[in-house]
């Protein structure tokens, strides 16, 4: 480690050798998340993975790629750096198994003001544990070291997926017709979009987020943190035993952007607004920043972190296997005929 130290490069801010001591801890974080498959160690050129294509007919990659946004403020402000790699980890996989594909391995960027290597291990730590949560392998990432780009204290994590799927087996909306059930898998709260949204309103730089608020149960740094639901284990689970005609990972743009993404022409969404379980963090915001209950929708997941399409007469088969697989879920509507995509009722 000491031979490839640079003075130089240490005097313009950049310390190799912290680089190092931060890659050796989170080795171990890393090694929780091999599954077969993994054909390299941490620390080569390339991450190698050789995934098994038995009993696939035609193989396809699905790849997805996203990052954790400004919640990672939140992280920063309150010095908790082990959870929002599972944001990171699941914006990407619970994308790519929309389509019905398996996640295979996944690979992180960290941009760092200053390498700090008990940070970088906290913040890998928590992409393992996502990964774990997915079933799929860490098997690369980068740590990058931006002095006078990005302050000390400042960071930004980002990653992307890559999985496999049976092309025959791809989920698609052909079938899709009025009288199916649209299926709610609840949230675990705001997940991680409308973040620049919430700290305006909630005016998170000078706002006290070690206070514990009753109605939220939990302080509200707490509330904020709560890391964004993985979904693939269940999802996987029920695709294997009910037919899904649709799923939407509801992300940035809140109902009215991502529920439209898995509808055919001529087919809407109309969801019961009463039927939805919203926490109330949601409540808290909106109330605090004065929005219109449309941009509500349009921002945020309003508790509802993915919703499955399936005929209306399975709808309590597929509820039943999600439950067989730890997943709660319920009704929040039907698929009708209609030009408006989205209708809230």
């Amino acid at each position: 480690m000491n031979l490839s130290r640079s003075e130089s490069y240490a005097q313009a801010g950049v310390d190799i050798t912290a680089g190092y001591l931060g890659v050796q801890m989170m080795k171990p974080h890393i090694a929780r998340t091999f599954i077969p498959g993994v054909c390299s160690d941490v620390g080569g050129f390339g991450g190698l993975f050789a995934p098994n294509l038995e009993d696939m007919e035609e193989p396809v990659l699905v790849s997805g790629t996203d990052g954790v946004g400004t919640k990672q403020r939140i992280a920063q402000l309150m010095n908790i750096h082990d959870s929002v790699g599972i944001d990171c980890v699941a914006m990407c996989v619970n994308d790519i198994i929309c389509c019905g594909a398996k996640p295979l391995f996944f690979l992180d960027y960290l941009a760092i003001g200053k390498n700090v290597p008990e940070k970088v291990a906290a913040l890998v730590s928590g992409v393992a544990e996502g990964c774990v949560q997915a079933g799929c392998a860490l098997i690369g990432g980068e740590t990058a070291e931006h002095p006078g780009i990005m302050a000390e204290d400042d960071y930004d994590l980002a990653g992307f997926a890559v999985g496999i799927a049976d092309k025959p087996k791809l989920l698609n909306n052909k079938d899709m017709r009025p009288g199916d059930a649209i299926i709610a898998l609840p949230s675990s709260g705001l997940h991680s979009n409308g973040f620049s949204l919430v700290r305006k309103a909630l005016k998170i730089e000078t706002a006290d987020l070690n206070r514990y608020v009753s109605e939220l149960g939990a302080t509200l740094g707490q509330t904020l943190l709560t890391p964004t639901r993985i979904y693939v284990k269940p999802v996987l689970y029920l695709l294997e035993r009910v037919r899904v005609r649709g799923i939407s990972h509801i992300t940035g743009g809140g109902f009215y952007e991502n529920i439209p993404r898995c509808l055919p022409e001529g087919l809407s969404a109309r969801i019961e607004k009463s039927a939805l379980r919203t926490p109330p963090i949601f409540d808290l915001v909106q109330r605090a920043g004065l929005i219109p209950e449309r941009d509500m929708f349009n921002t945020f997941n309003m508790g509802v972190g993915m919703s499955l399409v399936v005929r209306g007469e399975q709808a309590d088969l597929a509820m039943r296997t999600l439950r067989a697989a730890g997943q709660d879920s319920y009704l929040i509507g039907e698929i009708a005929e209609g030009e408006e995509k989205v209708v809230l009722c």
